[in-house]
């Protein structure tokens, strides 16, 4: 189940950084001229309408399930992936394009949150989410490295067309696996491909109204009503203000390598791997501090919130960025420490998400999980949008001195996790599991 959620999720993100390795093109004379405004407007907008359809997707996978659901969301993510490659250069073709594209990537994460609510104990459920979330990583270590090849080996005005094309390609392999494979515990036990002892270790911490036969509860819940609890505004507050980072590092990272060390699209391949590679390994350990703790017997809220709260810590590293990236004191060091910083960051970041993606099926059934998950994925993307629109108005009004658009957002991002703890904390002070739905 890991593995295809992994894959799902690589290629998801793969798909969606494409354009990240494609702005030095876009924004050139030579390429489409745009500035780093008109490129903010483009990622903003696909933010924009992915934070909007995941509330939907949410309730749409509540509804038809998650085999169908996830089946969707690739199959239209892909097909207007590959049609980013045939709009021209006018930014609002991309536009309109990249906003389509929002609608199809927005089912991927509340139907994987939702899998692994069905397919896992709590106590294991943020170590899944995590693996499963590495493949965010993965999907922007391959864009890293596919990209420039692209423009290397085609033309520039072929190549970046092939980007899109090739990575968007990939998702149609990946549904043959995910048919063979895949199917809810229930229907999974019914064909005898799961036993009853794994059946019954998967929903040992289940309420009793939780699960049917398929593992699944057809009762409808509104997301108006979800609205009315705490615990759906403690997952809506914590995403809104920190998912905008993760956005900010996909789309604007090789950018501020460029702008800050003066490297070229070929340089920047091998710094941007090693974020994205190293932020795996932090995210894996991250997901599995709750683990260790619910092990010493601590309490499910009382282990994700002290593990999301040593995480939060971590992004504060970003306000040094700067500093030790600051080529006159440190010289060719500099690119070292601030990517290591970076790496850190990126590391915490992940770490956070899996966790703070379990809180949900922590404290809601498993029938409103997806729904919850659009909810706080929306708030996301919101704050996504937010934090792509700031980047490019501060590299424009600071165009001469690009290190000091940097400066401020890394200021910003580092202190945003603990903020966001503390509120959600305000919101859930201690353990309070939905049981009345």
């Amino acid at each position: 189940i890991c593995t295809l959620l992994i894959f799902s999720t690589t290629i998801n993100y793969m798909d969606r950084n494409v354009i990240g390795y494609l702005k030095e093109y876009f924004c050139s004379p030579d390429g489409f001229g745009w500035s780093n405004t008109d490129f903010s407007y483009v990622t903003s907008i696909f933010t924009a309408f992915y934070a909007l359809m995941t509330i939907f997707a949410g309730i749409i996978i509540d509804k038809i399930g998650t085999k169908l659901g996830l089946t969707l969301s690739l199959i239209v993510f892909s097909v207007f992936g590959i049609l980013n490659a045939f709009v021209g250069k006018l930014v609002i073709y991309h536009m309109m394009v990249r906003s389509l594209f929002g609608i199809g990537e927005a089912g991927n994460f509340p139907a994987s949150i939702k899998i692994v609510a069905e397919w896992f104990p709590k106590k294991e459920r943020a170590l899944a989410t995590s693996i499963f979330n590495s493949g965010s990583n993965l999907g922007a270590m391959i864009a890293a490295l596919f990209v420039p090849w692209c423009m290397i080996f085609f033309s520039s005005d072929l190549g970046w067309k092939m980007a899109f094309i090739l990575t968007g390609s990939v998702g149609f392999l990946w549904l043959i696996f995910w048919f063979i494979f895949y199917d809810t515990p229930g229907k999974m036990k019914e064909k005898g491909r799961l036993t009853a002892g794994e059946y019954d270790y998967i929903h040992k911490d289940d309420l009793p109204t939780e699960i049917n036969s398929n593992g699944d509860v057809a009762k409808k819940v509104s997301w108006g009503k979800l609205l009315t609890y705490r615990q759906t505004w403690s997952f809506f507050v914590g995403k809104f203000m920190t998912d905008g980072v993760w956005w900010f590092l996909l789309f604007w990272l090789p950018d501020y390598l460029k702008k800050q060390f003066g490297m070229t699209t070929q340089e920047v391949m091998l710094p941007t791997f090693i974020v994205y590679g190293v932020a795996i390994v932090g995210a894996i350990f991250s997901g599995s501090l709750p683990l260790i703790f619910m092990n010493k017997g601590w309490s499910t809220y009382k282990s994700r919130m002290t593990s999301m709260l040593i995480i939060a810590f971590f992004p504060l590293l970003l306000i040094f960025t700067q500093f030790f990236g600051n080529v006159s004191y440190f010289g060719s060091m500099a690119p070292v420490y601030a990517i290591a910083i970076i790496c850190i960051a990126a590391s915490a970041h992940c770490g956070w998400s899996a966790n703070i993606f379990t809180t949900v099926s922590d404290m809601f059934p498993k029938k409103v999980v997806a729904t919850v998950t659009g909810i706080g994925a929306a708030a996301g993307g919101l704050g996504g949008v937010l934090m792509q629109l700031l980047p490019g108005y501060l590299t424009d009004l600071y165009k001469d001195t690009p290190e000091v658009a940097y400066h401020i957002m890394f200021v910003v991002c580092s202190l945003l996790y603990l903020i966001a703890w503390v509120i959600m904390k305000l919101l859930v002070p201690k353990a309070a599991i939905i049981d009345d739905l």
